[in-house]
């Protein structure tokens, strides 16, 4: 939801374009280079350093660990976590998508924890 240097998403095939896609640590993880996995969680260094890192910063900043949301993908699925995704990042006075990086909604402005 960022305006400058957008990302697409890991999964996004249109995530190599643009400066920020091209330069991408995570797509261009030399393990994820040499075997064909399409979540960090498949991958024997699992969590990595790189990836301890980012939790460091995510659940520091954003009370979030993609740690966590990586083992509950690995224990139930995408579909499952996108829709407990969908349900918490939805606001729920005016419906549009929250941001992580923000403590209210950027449509109303209406706050959330």
């Amino acid at each position: 939801m960022r305006e400058k240097d957008k990302c697409r998403g890991c999964l996004s095939a249109g995530n190599r374009k643009g400066r920020y896609g091209v330069r991408c640590g995570w797509k261009s993880c030399s393990e994820h280079r040499k075997l064909v996995f399409k979540y960090c969680y498949e991958c024997p260094k699992f969590p990595c350093t790189k990836m301890n890192s980012l939790e460091k910063r995510y659940v520091e900043k954003y009370k979030l660990s993609v740690i966590e949301n990586l083992n509950y993908i690995k224990q139930h699925g995408e579909d499952e976590f996108i829709k407990r995704e969908n349900e918490r990042w939805t606001c729920k006075k005016c419906g549009n998508v929250l941001s992580v990086h923000s403590n209210y909604c950027l449509n109303c402005k209406t706050e959330y924890k």
